[in-house]
């Protein structure tokens, strides 16, 4: 039987084998997503939690997925937005979505706020393997690695998109060095930078208690500078346009009753399953 993480690892590689077999259907769905910053700048992360959990269900056979990020609009227990089953595994595990600018990238919010003062406890610098590993094995520590965060990173100037995974195990051996920083360069906060061998940025957690804005808190990295450390689940960058028709059906679509969206929604599953179609995806194409 699976671990939730080994689970999460083998839907990434299979989610991975679909996009690198059928980029186009990836492609609509991410540019549908950022669309709707035209709407507002924040309501495309709402959304993406929406469309990725549909998109699972859609054209990942043997997976079944459920957003549960505004679930009775409940306040979240834990980071998750959207949560999967392996149908043949029979195992459910969650996974947080991310969609972000090119660059810092919140990988945790700390919301108990622990990680911080725990490094404040070891001074200004921490390094040596057993001082290190001493960190990551305490409890302060302890979501490190275990939250599935999928981030749909964009680069609004250049027009393109990316899904990029952080490899938290590689993270974690990599670590030589975790130092403190002052604020400066745009900061305002101090944070505990983490640092690999070779002095290359790796995370950081940031300064904030628990009252404090998630922003100015948790587990942060940085997906310019800490390239090495991700996986590109859409095989690198992805160009991008508007869908501005998008943006049209939205607006009638508020203002019309359930008869009418009963009609438009039977049109978009007829477009789909033509999608589905012209890519020839089969329950089996996922498996080889």
């Amino acid at each position: 039987m699976q671990t939730s993480q080994e689970a999460y690892s083998d839907f990434i590689k299979r989610l991975t084998h679909l996009i690198g077999k059928n980029p186009d259907l990836i492609k609509v769905t991410l540019s549908n997503i950022f669309t709707t910053r035209i709407i507002g700048n924040k309501t495309h992360g709402d959304l993406a939690e929406i469309a990725i959990s549909e998109f699972v269900n859609q054209y990942m056979y043997d997976f079944k997925s459920l957003h549960v990020g505004k679930d009775l609009y409940r306040a979240k227990e834990h980071e998750e937005d959207i949560r999967i089953t392996n149908e043949i595994q029979k195992i459910d595990f969650t996974i947080s979505i991310k969609a972000y600018g090119d660059g810092p990238l919140q990988l945790s919010t700390d919301k108990n706020f622990k990680m911080f003062p725990r490094l404040k406890r070891e001074g200004g610098v921490v390094s040596g393997e057993k001082e290190i590993g001493l960190i990551f094995d305490d409890t302060a520590f302890s979501e490190f690695g275990n939250i599935n965060v999928l981030p749909l990173i964009y680069d609004e100037n250049k027009r393109r998109c990316n899904i990029m995974v952080f490899d938290f195990a590689k993270a974690r051996t990599s670590t030589k060095e975790i130092r403190y920083e002052e604020e400066g360069a745009g900061r305002k906060h101090p944070v505990f930078r983490f640092y690999d061998e070779l002095g290359g940025y790796i995370c950081e957690v940031r300064y904030g208690d628990a009252s404090a804005n998630a922003l100015q808190r948790g587990l942060w990295t940085n997906t310019k500078n800490a390239t090495r450390y991700f996986h590109s689940v859409t095989n690198g960058w992805i160009d991008y346009s508007d869908n501005l028709l998008l943006v049209t059906l939205f607006s009638h679509a508020l203002i019309s009753t359930p008869v009418g969206h009963e009609k438009a929604l039977e049109l978009l599953k007829s477009d789909i399953q033509d999608q589905k179609d012209k890519s020839q995806l089969s329950e089996y194409q996922l498996s080889e």
